[in-house]
């Protein structure tokens, strides 16, 4: 117990500095600059990556199952979204607006609209350095841009190199916590509450009061685990291929109830964007504390919360992003771009829309009549959803494909970052590590491991940050290429790898392509 306690001050120590102090005002700083750098390509040629993204899905270059180890630009995108769809979408907003009020929702939208451009970036950065592995797997990532591109840089090549090790390292260990053991844990938390079976729940198997773990736990925990299996241990075609059919479906379905309740309290909708708002700059009573302070936390929970959604800026989805049959490093980063977009812009905003229109958030003094995370919007979803309390089953449920796809996405994410520090040949030992800590998160109760990721999330941060901002200049340089080339219609020599021999192969394959 004194172990813990010590082990939660240094992590708050650590968290405080890389989240409050740096990491927030960088993750923006870095969307900002990189916005600038591509003349706001969000919103300049909006109507180009959306017809290259969303408005492709019935080409069958963008869809189609590929023969080789590499997935489809729409399977890379689902499983991209597989791992950033996940609490942070229900439990993350829920807590945004629990601890920063309404007006948290608006900055997670900034964060957002910026992190498309790092995302963006990201991902361009990642198919151009990416290179295959021993098994003819396409492998890139942040490790791999900050290695071969800041480490090109004179006197910075072993800073780089460290940099790469670190975000690896960091890598890892967030994918056992919040890419496993936290959502695990969630899921097994709601389950437990929404579908109670009092045989099983009220057996304790392990701890008392508190931190009792209940055999109906134990049970969710080895079933979660027996699937995780089956769908990670057979790499990241079988991962793509469940992601592509069940991230579609779940957000499509989460998106309908939310607009019914939404539709519901229709009358509240002026009254909940006001608030958003107006709660971002104006302190509300609830949250007590100067107008500096108030601001100040309001601000800090909408990016914190809103990275921990969409991980732009973590380098993260990179290297799923790397993994797709694409030839044009800026196509992928259109679906960066549209990642970010889907995740905050329209999960997040229905989730803060459903608590902020439902009554369990008072939108004149910012009191709330429920608990925190997916309590509060179960809570939301009871409003309207009333009868057997179908609003928390359907929440519960929610959660459920939300964090187990997480889960999955994650697996990924660990196992490219594993592969970096140790080879290919030795990835099956992770994958095994991350199924076997489905276990852990089903039996944990302490809030710690989800404190420690967080703080792991932004220690991946600083590595990936600094080395996209190093190579900004290249960014401008990929984004300007393909715009002269495929908007303006230039004749000019094609930026596709910063290897000669695959520039070369996939120049071939894009001539082919356009044949």
């Amino acid at each position: 117990m004194f172990f813990l306690e010590k082990l939660a001050d240094f992590n708050d120590v650590i968290n405080t500095f890389v989240w409050t102090k740096i990491g927030v005002w960088l993750l923006i700083a870095s969307g900002i600059i990189l916005t600038l750098c591509t003349k706001f390509f969000q919103v300049s040629h909006i109507k180009h990556w959306w017809k290259n993204t969303i408005g492709s899905l019935f080409d069958k270059k963008v869809i189609a199952h590929t023969k080789g180890k590499a997935i489809s630009p729409f399977q890379a995108l689902c499983t991209a979204l597989a791992a950033t769809i996940g609490t942070g979408n229900i439990a993350g907003v829920a807590a945004a607006i629990h601890i920063g009020g309404a007006g948290a929702v608006f900055w997670m939208w900034i964060a957002a609209f910026f992190g498309m451009m790092t995302n963006y970036s990201e991902n361009i950065l990642g198919i151009y350095y990416r290179r295959k592995n021993a098994d003819g797997e396409w492998s890139g990532g942040a490790m791999y841009y900050i290695k071969d591109g800041l480490g090109k840089f004179k006197g910075c090549g072993g800073l780089a190199s460290v940099l790469a090790v670190l975000f690896s390292i960091f890598a890892v260990l967030a994918s056992f916590g919040i890419g496993c053991m936290g959502q695990v844990n969630k899921i097994v938390a709601n389950i437990t509450s929404a579908f109670d079976i009092k045989a099983l729940s009220s057996v304790t198997v392990m701890g008392s009061g508190d931190s009792a773990v209940s055999l109906y736990s134990i049970i969710i925990g080895v079933i979660i685990m027996i699937l995780a299996g089956l769908i990670i241990l057979g790499g990241l075609k079988r991962i793509a291929s469940f992601a592509e059919k069940v991230v579609p479906f779940m957000v499509i379905v989460f998106v309908i109830g939310s607009l019914i309740i939404i539709g519901t309290n229709f009358a509240h909708i002026g009254a909940a964007f006001k608030a958003i708002f107006v709660n971002a700059f104006k302190p509300i009573a609830a949250l007590g504390g100067g107008v500096g302070y108030v601001i100040s936390t309001v601000m800090t929970q909408g990016f914190k919360r809103g990275v921990f959604s969409n991980e732009a800026g973590l380098g993260s989805s990179v290297m799923v992003h790397s993994n797709s049959n694409v030839i044009e490093p800026v196509q992928q980063g259109m679906w960066g771009i549209f990642e970010v977009f889907a995740d905050t812009m329209v999960v997040c905003t229905m989730t803060a829309l459903v608590i902020l229109t439902s009554g369990v958030y008072n939108l004149a003094t910012g009191e709330i009549s429920a608990a925190s995370d997916a309590v509060l919007v179960g809570a939301a979803f009871d409003s309207v959803f009333a009868w057997g309390h179908i609003g928390s089953k359907f929440i519960a449920i929610a959660m459920f494909l939300f964090a187990f796809t997480t889960v999955l996405g994650w697996s990924h994410y660990g196992t490219k970052a594993w592969e970096y520090l140790f080879g290919t040949k030795s990835t099956v030992i992770f994958k095994i590590m991350h199924v076997v800590m489905v276990m852990f998160g089903a039996v944990l109760t302490s809030s710690l491991a989800w404190d420690i990721s967080d703080t792991f999330n932004g220690l991946m941060m600083m590595p990936n940050l600094i080395g996209v901002l190093s190579l900004s200049g290249l960014v401008i340089k990929l984004t300007h290429n393909y715009v002269d080339r495929n908007i303006k219609h230039k004749k000019i020599e094609p930026m596709l790898s910063a290897f000669p021999e695959i520039q070369e192969a996939e120049k071939k394959r894009l001539t082919e392509e356009n044949i």
